[in-house]
C-alpha cells in the first residue's frame, strides 16, 4: 500500500498529459462500441480493446513515472547576448530512462523576441545525451529574461507524456555588439582587413615626432642626417622618427528623435552605438584614445578619451546604458559641451541623421564652430527604402509620383554631402548596415593622410 501511495504522490508532482494518439483510440473505441449494436460481436471486440487500452495508458503511466529524475534538462547562454548580432543558445539534455524517449523541449524565450511557437522534438537512446543549438538576434539593449525550460517525454507506446521543469530561469542583458567588434579586432590583428570592406590606404604625408638619434647604417635615408651629432662624434649620426601616436577620436551620439528610425528591427541609434563601439576599440589598439559623447535636447554621457585598459570596458557599460530621447536634438548645446571639454585637437565622430538639406542647414552654424576647433566628421543615413524604390522602374502614374519624390530625398541627401565639404566638414553618407565598415574606412583614411 506504501508503495502504490508512492506511486500516486509521484504521479501527482509529475504532471501528466494525454497524446492525441490517446485521443484517436479512444474515438475508435467508441465507433466500436456504437457499431456493436448493430453487430454483436463487434461490441465484445470493442470491451477487448478498451480493456487492452487501459492496461496500454497503466504501462505507460508506470514506465514514465516510476523514475525520478529521468530526464536532465539545462539551457547554456552567454553571460551577455551581442545586440543585432545572431548569438549562440545552447539546449542540453539526456535520457536515463531504461528504453528510448520522444522528447519534445519547449523553452520560454524572453517576449522581446515574440516566438511564441518555439517546440524542439528529437529521440534519444537509453543513456544518450544531446546538445541543441538555436540562435536569437536581439535588437534592443537591455534585460532579457528567459524563463522555466520544459520537456515533454513520451515512451515507445506514445499514449501519454511527462513534463519534465528544470528551473533555469535567468537575466541576460543585451550589451551593444561586442561580437562584432571581436570580429573586426580579430581581422584587424591579422592584417586581413581588407576580406570585410576595409581599404587598403597608402600612407600619406608625415605626422612624425622625434624619437631618438643613432649612428648611420647602411639604408638610413641620407635627410635624417644630424650634422651636428655627427661633427660631435666624428662619424654619421641620424635622427630617427616614430608616427605620432595617442590622438583623440570621440564618438559624438545624437539620441534624438531623428536616430529612432527603424533599419532591419534596430534603431540608427543602436547602429551607430554598434559602430561606435567597433571604432573605438580599433582606435585603441592603433595607440589612439577612444572617447564618447552622448547628447540630445541636453548632454547625456561624456566619457573623457582614454587609451587605458579599462577604457572599453568603460566604453561598452556607457553605451549600454544610452537611452532614445524624443526631443529635438540641441547641436548648440553640444558646440558649447565640445569647446569646454576638448582641449585637444580631436577627431570627432558625429553620428547623427539630417533627412533634408533645411534640416541641417539649421545645425550648420554649430557644425561648423566644432570643425574650426576639431576634424569633424558628420556620419548619417541613407533612406534605403527610399532607394529602393528610386531605383525601381514606375509603371504606373502614382508610381512615377513616388519615385519622383523618392529621387527628390535621395538628391537632397547628395546636397547635404556637397553643403558640408565645402566648409571643410568631412561627411559620411552610408546605409545602416555599411556604417561600421564606412566609419572605419573614414577613420584609416584620415590617419593615413596624417590629418590626425
Amino acid at each position: 500500500m506504501k508503495a502504490i501511495g508512492r506511486f500516486f504522490d509521484k504521479l501527482y508532482n509529475n504532471p501528466l498529459f494525454l497524446k492525441s494518439r490517446l485521443f484517436v483510440a479512444i474515438g475508435i473505441l467508441i465507433a466500436m462500441f456504437l457499431l456493436g449494436f448493430v453487430y454483436i460481436g463487434l461490441f465484445l471486440i470493442a470491451k477487448i480493446a478498451f480493456i487492452l487500452l487501459m492496461a496500454a495508458v497503466a504501462l505507460d503511466i508506470y514506465f514514465l513515472f516510476s523514475k525520478k529524475n529521468a530526464l536532465v534538462g539545462k539551457r547554456d547562454t552567454a553571460d551577455r547576448l551581442s545586440n543585432g548580432d545572431e548569438n549562440n543558445i545552447y539546449l542540453y539534455c539526456e535520457n536515463r530512462f531504461s528504453f528510448p524517449v520522444v522528447i519534445s523541449i519547449v523553452d520560454e524565450i524572453p517576449h522581446q523576441f515574440q516566438i511564441r511557437d518555439f517546440k524542439v522534438k528529437t529521440n534519444l537512446k537509453p543513456g544518450q545525451h544531446k546538445t541543441i543549438l538555436y540562435k536569437l538576434r536581439p535588437v534592443k539593449r537591455g534585460e532579457y529574461d528567459f524563463g522555466s525550460l520544459r520537456i515533454y517525454v513520451s515512451s515507445p507506446i506514445g499514449l501519454v507524456s511527462r513534463r519534465f521543469a528544470f528551473p533555469e530561469n535567468r537575466m541576460v542583458p543585451v550589451y551593444p555588439s561586442y561580437l562584432q567588434m571581436r570580429k573586426y579586432e580579430l581581422f584587424a590583428i591579422s592584417n586581413r582587413l581588407t576580406e570585410i570592406g576595409i581599404k587598403k590606404i597608402r600612407k600619406i604625408g608625415h605626422n612624425r615626432e622625434f624619437d631618438q638619434i643613432k649612428e648611420y647604417v647602411s639604408g638610413d635615408d641620407l635627410r635624417t642626417i644630424n650634422w651636428k651629432a655627427t661633427a660631435r662624434k666624428a662619424s654619421l649620426m641620424v635622427n630617427t622618427y616614430q608616427d605620432e601616436k595617442s590622438q583623440q577620436l570621440y564618438s559624438v551620439i545624437d539620441k534624438g528623435r531623428a536616430m529612432k528610425m527603424p533599419f532591419e528591427g534596430m534603431t540608427l541609434l543602436d547602429y551607430a552605438i554598434n559602430s561606435t563601439l567597433v571604432l573605438s576599440n580599433i582606435a585603441i589598439k592603433k595607440d589612439d584614445k577612444a572617447g564618447l559623447i552622448t547628447f540630445s535636447n541636453k548632454i547625456g554621457t561624456i566619457l573623457k578619451a582614454e587609451k587605458k585598459s579599462t577604457q572599453m570596458q568603460s566604453i561598452m557599460e556607457a553605451l549600454y546604458n544610452q537611452d532614445m530621447r524624443f526631443q529635438e536634438s540641441d547641436f548648440g548645446r553640444l558646440y558649447r559641451n565640445i569647446k569646454t571639454q576638448l582641449r585637444q585637437r580631436s577627431l570627432v565622430m558625429l553620428y547623427t541623421n539630417f533627412e533634408s538639406l533645411v534640416s541641417m542647414n539649421r545645425q550648420l552654424q554649430y557644425l561648423r564652430k566644432i570643425a574650426k576647433d576639431h576634424l569633424l566628421v558628420v556620419i548619417f543615413f541613407e533612406n534605403t527604402e527610399l532607394a529602393k524604390l528610386s531605383s525601381g522602374d514606375a509603371k504606373s502614374t502614382e508610381e512615377i509620383y513616388i519615385k519622383t519624390i523618392a529621387e527628390k530625398f535621395a538628391f537632397e541627401k547628395r546636397m547635404i554631402v556637397k553643403e558640408l565639404r565645402k566648409f571643410g566638414i568631412h561627411t559620411i553618407l552610408t546605409s545602416p548596415q555599411n556604417l561600421t565598415v564606412a566609419s572605419l574606412n573614414k577613420y584609416l583614411e584620415l590617419k593615413s593622410r596624417g590629418l590626425i
